[in-house]
């Protein structure tokens, strides 16, 4: 029947885990299956059985990763048997936060047990809440691999600039999320109050560009370091036949360790940078030290030549605005016009090779991020919370059931299978170490 001895069908366990892995918490986890599922299971018992099956799908994981890992080069970058290589494949990359708490740790600093005060709660179990001095916060990895639908042009199919990047209320609205070198409330103090006259001028001139659909989708997770995290990412492009694509691309923001990964993994791939991430330095970089109207115009002159793959203008200008102000010091503010305009500067000069936007859209290829930091918000919604804790075990085990949960392809179907098919309903002892 596939019942081991924890009393539960592999139907039940099923539910369980979805329910652990889906909801904010474990607490949520037991309200839904008893609501919806008529199963009382408690919180604890839900966290167990997560644990379980994700430490399970881990292993699996990392058993894909050392085969692949073992190949010859050439083999590594060809097309698995009876694959079939998609015709656009995307690789993007990004990371996460999430809270973690090294339970084996004896120093005050590390271990919250340790040091909370007898009114405080106990230690909570992994993802479970409790109250916290915001030192744990720590980088969770992600990747997507997507095949995507787009057509090859002749011509860039869309060498205007759309209204959005030239959109004033927008870019600054922007420009606060994305925290960029300039405070909000001095980009407030800039804004001309005609905003919405040139919002509305814009719009109605409005030039539209269709990005390329996605397909399907599969994620990666994880709470290794990124050496350990590339090759896991390589493995599952390597599945499902994305070295064998007649276009591939890689998108990530200017983070070093993104391109690193690139550069051994993926360099046949289309390296190609957020144009989001670029357009918060340009921004920057135009209004900083200058009235707003002034610097706005600028700021419409250098992200049109960007979105047209001229970066090389750009800078011309740029280095000209920094001789203006001149350099910074080693103690200049971090808000100082002479910071901000180096930072761009740098930024764009590093970058300015996977910053060809045009070429990239007249090969039907994505040109932002946007998809991967959707899948980290995903991955956000269940580990990620100021009163959320995890060890690094119990993190790695949810980290794999949300990537699989998350997969349009759905691994978990198939590993309930396997696991139903070996199921003795015998406890599986370790050897003692």
């Amino acid at each position: 029947m596939g019942i081991d001895r924890s009393g539960y069908s592999q139907a039940v366990k099923a539910k369980i885990v979805y329910a652990g892995s889906n909801n904010t918490s474990y607490e949520q986890a037991e309200a839904d299956l008893i609501n919806l599922a008529e199963l009382k299971v408690g919180d604890k018992q839900i966290r167990r059985v997560c644990k379980e099956i994700g430490d399970e799908r881990r292993a699996e994981r990392d058993a894909e990763v050392a085969a692949y890992q073992a190949m010859p080069l050439a083999e590594r970058k060809a097309v698995p048997a009876g694959v079939t290589a998609p015709k656009l494949a995307v690789v993007g990359v990004d990371g996460g936060r999430l809270q973690i708490i090294d339970r084996s740790a004896k120093t005050s600093d590390a271990v919250i047990e340790e040091t909370a005060p007898a009114d405080k709660p106990p230690a909570a179990e992994d993802g479970e809440e409790r109250e916290d001095n915001g030192r744990h916060w720590r980088e969770d990895k992600i990747g997507l691999l997507m095949t995507m639908s787009s057509e090859v042009s002749a011509v860039d199919p869309c060498p205007e600039i759309p209204e959005t990047f030239v959109n004033p209320l927008r870019i600054l609205k922007l420009a606060r999320e994305l925290k960029k070198r300039v405070p909000a409330k001095e980009e407030a103090a800039k804004a001309p109050p005609d905003l919405e006259a040139e919002q509305q001028a814009y719009t109605e001139n409005a030039t539209k560009w269709e990005p390329p659909e996605v397909l399907e989708k599969r994620l990666v997770a994880t709470r290794r370091p990124w050496e350990s995290f590339g090759p896991m990412v390589a493995a599952a492009a390597w599945l499902w036949g994305f070295f064998g694509a007649e276009r591939r691309a890689f998108l990530g923001d200017g983070a070093d360790n993104n391109w690193t990964l690139w550069r051994n993994h993926f360099s046949s791939f289309v390296p190609i940078l957020d144009f989001i991430h670029a357009l918060s330095y340009v921004f920057a970089a135009a209004t900083t030290g200058r009235p707003f109207a002034e610097g706005w115009k600028i700021y419409v002159r250098w992200i049109t030549w960007v979105w047209q793959g001229r970066v090389a203008d750009v800078l011309v200008e740029l280095e000209a605005r920094q001789s203006e102000l001149g350099l910074p010091t080693e103690d200049e503010p971090a808000g100082s016009p002479r910071r901000i305009v180096a930072q761009a500067l740098g930024y764009l000069r590093n970058n300015s090779e996977r910053m060809k936007y045009a070429e990239y859209r007249q090969q039907g290829l994505p040109i932002t991020t946007s998809y991967v930091e959707s899948a980290v918000k995903q991955f956000n919604y269940r580990v990620k919370g100021t009163e959320k804790f995890w060890d690094e075990e119990g993190a790695e085990e949810m980290l794999q059931l949300r990537a699989d949960y998350l997969s349009h392809n759905q691994p978990l179907a198939e590993f309930w299978k396997r696991r139903e098919s070996r199921e003795s309903g015998q406890n599986r002892y370790r050897k003692a170490a």
